[in-house]
């Protein structure tokens, strides 16, 4: 999701920059990339409240103060007299109608809604239809318009399908809907898909001037799944998916009000509303000292109260009230998580985490012998998408898939890790090394068989990023020999004929069932620790910069050989943004002349933007300059 700069910073009362609003965002656990001052947003699922202006706004009062100026019509509303039925009550538990009339339509957009429009270049429909996503952007209750001419009686109905029926979408696209599917019908006429997208025949145009206007609380399990069956892009329907607020719906029609009469008078309003169940607030334990044992601090309870209250929670009796917006708060570590958002995860003091020793160590079962082999050798584990869009023999099919291209459930890791090989080869990586381990379903003579563990293995270029392995290529023997104290296991090769792909590297690729048993391969070893369990160090996600990178090689004669030791530490341990690779690949110890020769390759990359060479000069400068304070040491070819 989009969210302007702008649109944060005027509802903050204090100057605040771009990248104080990043830091605070990213603190809050809203994962984003700014792009021309707009944040374009990545939220998880159980924070839909925040999908919306407000939402961010109400997790930014914990930073900021934050003014409330948007205006509400105030006017008295009229009842409506629409003849609605909801044969759907589970799944819709709350429905609003408002029914507007204007005398003309506006030449132009004003205040709001014009710079929702202009900053984030939204393209025009029509006028109820745009402030309809204005109101969206800002509340993240979607609503939908239909044109009230075209709306028999006023009759609507909220129903299921019954059977197979032909739907034309306002996005003038054709699909055909299952039977069950939770819509609104108008005269026997289907003209919603509730909750992902409207009918061609009663939608808005650019000359309606009446129209009502549906807003609803559905039931996130009715709407999932439904925009990728369908292959609609529908904004509502993810926010649907991840809950809505309940009680919105009063302030969000008087909100569509007032931005309609802030451009044209309103000739006439009515209003329907119907709850078809009591809302019960979510109530959690008020428990500080538990809240600080969770987080793992000391928190002063002044504090926590304060946090909460102001991330809209209220304290009653005991007992922590939950806002209705909130409906991912269900217990005592989702308030425990709020108050660690509010201190800021980076301001939560490490500590050294003491587990008892065990005094007997667990056999290892062959796949854990497997992947600590593959780790000390330089792989990396992957985790690809379980889903793909062929159909080979044995695969099963999903009938509701999250991905309406990826309906079939893979049988295989082949064409996921060719994927990631060739993904790090077009990043110029020049060695690629790569495993996966997954449970694959297949179908055999018409029944779901039991699961396999399965693990593939992937390797191309190089065999090691250091000077013994710099100028060795990675083969089947070389990969096959890694496993000779253990394991047989044959590798392949992956011919790049089909592959997009300009690289002759060879690939070697082997894929197989992972079996406690050792009938499968011959396990050569009784010691089940002969291998050194590998240490998982904690590392911090990085991301994969898009731009291409620059390498630079600098040879080093060193006539003094204990100047050999402090040298490598110096050029190793050097540090710069742009610097994001540092290995030595070339090293030649000549005794007789009493000479060192060593090699290092510096790779430079900038997550931003293309490097020039300039700024690469200037880093190399600065290390050839530090190799330069070493006496007995040069650098063949250097011009001083």
């Amino acid at each position: 999701m989009k969210i302007a700069f702008k649109h944060l910073s005027k509802k903050i009362l204090s100057d605040v920059s771009i990248n104080d609003l990043s830091k605070k965002l990213f603190q809050l656990g809203h994962e984003h990339e700014v792009e021309d001052d707009v944040f374009n947003m990545e939220f998880t699922p159980n924070r839909g409240d925040c999908l919306s202006l407000n939402g961010l706004l109400r997790d930014l009062k914990l930073f900021y103060e934050i003014k409330n100026d948007n205006k509400i019509y105030d006017k008295t509303i009229d009842s409506f007299n629409i003849n609605f039925t909801n044969n759907a009550i589970k799944d819709c538990s709350k429905i609003s109608f408002l029914k507007v009339e204007i005398e003309k339509i506006p030449t132009s957009y004003l205040g709001n809604l014009k710079e929702y429009c202009d900053d984030l270049a939204v393209n025009k429909n029509n006028f109820f239809t745009d402030i309809s996503n204005f109101i969206s952007y800002e509340t993240g209750q979607p609503t939908h318009c239909y044109d009230s001419s075209k709306i028999f009686g006023n009759n609507i109905t909220l129903d299921y399908n019954s059977e197979t029926s032909i739907f034309h979408t306002l996005l003038k696209k054709k699909i055909k809907l299952n039977p069950g599917n939770l819509v609104f019908f108008n005269n026997q006429k289907i003209i919603n898909l509730a909750g992902i997208v409207g009918s061609q025949e009663t939608a808005c145009s650019t000359s309606t001037k009446s129209v009502i206007i549906e807003c609803a609380s559905f039931h996130p399990e009715s709407i999932l799944g439904k925009s990728i069956r369908y292959d609609i892009k529908s904004d509502a329907a993810h926010k649907f998916e991840r809950g809505v607020d309940p009680l919105c719906h009063e302030h969000v029609l008087k909100r569509f009000l007032a931005v309609i009469e802030e451009h044209v008078p309103i000739k006439n309003a009515q209003i329907y509303e119907k709850s078809y169940q009591d809302f019960q607030f979510k109530k959690i334990k008020y428990e500080p000292d538990e809240y600080c044992k969770v987080i793992g601090i000391n928190l002063d309870e002044n504090h926590i109260k304060k946090y909460l209250n102001e991330l809209g929670f209220s304290i009653n009796d005991n007992y922590i009230i939950a806002p209705s917006y909130r409906s991912d708060i269900n217990s005592r570590n989702d308030i425990a998580e709020e108050i660690a958002r509010a201190v800021g995860f980076d301001n939560i003091q490490q500590r050294e985490l003491n587990l008892p020793k065990r005094k007997n160590h667990p056999t290892k079962t062959s796949e854990n012998r497997i992947k600590n082999i593959l780790i000390k050798n330089g792989f990396n584990e992957v985790i690809n998408f379980p889903f793909n869009e062929t159909s080979p023999h044995g695969s099963i099919k999903i009938d509701n898939p999250l991905d309406s291209t990826r309906n079939f459930l893979r049988i295989s890791l082949k064409d996921g890790l060719i994927k990631n090989l060739l993904f790090n080869e077009r990043r110029q990586k020049d060695s690629v090394k790569l495993f996966e381990v997954s449970d694959i379903y297949y179908i055999d003579n018409n029944k779901i068989k039991n699961k396999k563990r399965i693990i593939g293995i992937i390797a191309s270029g190089r065999v090691g990023k250091n000077y013994l392995d710099f100028s060795k290529k990675i083969t089947n023997q070389y990969i096959s020999s890694l496993f000779k104290d253990d394991f047989e296991i044959e590798f392949s090769n992956i011919s790049r004929e089909n592959l997009n792909s300009k690289l002759k590297n060879h690939i070697s690729y082997s894929e197989f069932e992972i079996v406690e048993n050792t009938d499968k391969y011959t396990h050569k070893s009784e010691d089940t620790d002969s291998h050194e369990q590998v240490q998982m160090n904690c590392h911090k996600y990085k991301p994969v910069s898009d731009y291409p990178s620059s390498i630079r090689d600098l040879s080093i004669s060193i006539k003094d050989p204990k100047n050999y030791k402090p040298l490598e530490n110096t050029i190793l341990n050097f540090e710069h943004e742009l610097l994001k690779e540092l290995y030595i690949f070339d090293f030649y110890n000549n005794k007789k002349n009493n000479e060192i020769k060593i090699g290092f390759r510096f790779i430079f990359q900038s997550m931003d933007s293309t490097i020039t060479d300039n700024q690469v000069n200037e880093v190399m400068k600065v290390i050839i300059n530090q190799v330069m304070t070493f006496k007995n040491v040069s650098i063949p070819g250097l011009v001083k």
